[in-house]
């Protein structure tokens, strides 16, 4: 059975720094894309980065470019999110995703299939 744990989440000020990580459980993720996506309340689900599976390629959406730092340890299955200078409205539940296919880059919702359970991200004024 295949299951996504993040963690790291929590409670900030603004301009702190929080690390989510996530840890892939059941399978190995080998040749597979790996991403970030947050959704505030209210809002949709919405893309936040996500890298390739050698580590060479990443995306960022544009209002974290620069703040935040998506990397991953194949060896330990895991995918992390730096995220720096935290502003108010990076407030969310960060969720991380696999793609349905190997080999792929892609910021689509509908392109993931494996997602985890969320973890909360509140950053304060």
């Amino acid at each position: 059975q295949v299951q996504l744990v993040e963690s790291g989440g929590g409670l900030v000020q603004v301009g702190g720094s929080l690390r989510l990580s996530c840890v892939a459980a059941g399978r190995t993720f080998r040749g597979y894309a790996m991403g970030w996506f947050r959704q505030a309340p209210g809002k949709e689900r919405e893309f936040v980065a996500v890298i390739n599976r050698s580590s060479v390629t990443t995306y960022y959406t544009t209002s974290v470019k620069g703040r935040f730092t998506i990397s991953r340890d194949n060896a330990k299955n895991t995918v992390y999110l730096q995220m720096n200078s935290l502003k108010p409205e990076d407030t969310a539940v960060y969720y991380c995703a696999i793609p349905n296919k190997p080999l792929i880059m892609t910021t689509r919702r509908d392109d993931y299939d494996y997602w985890g359970q969320g973890t909360q991200v509140t950053v304060s004024s």
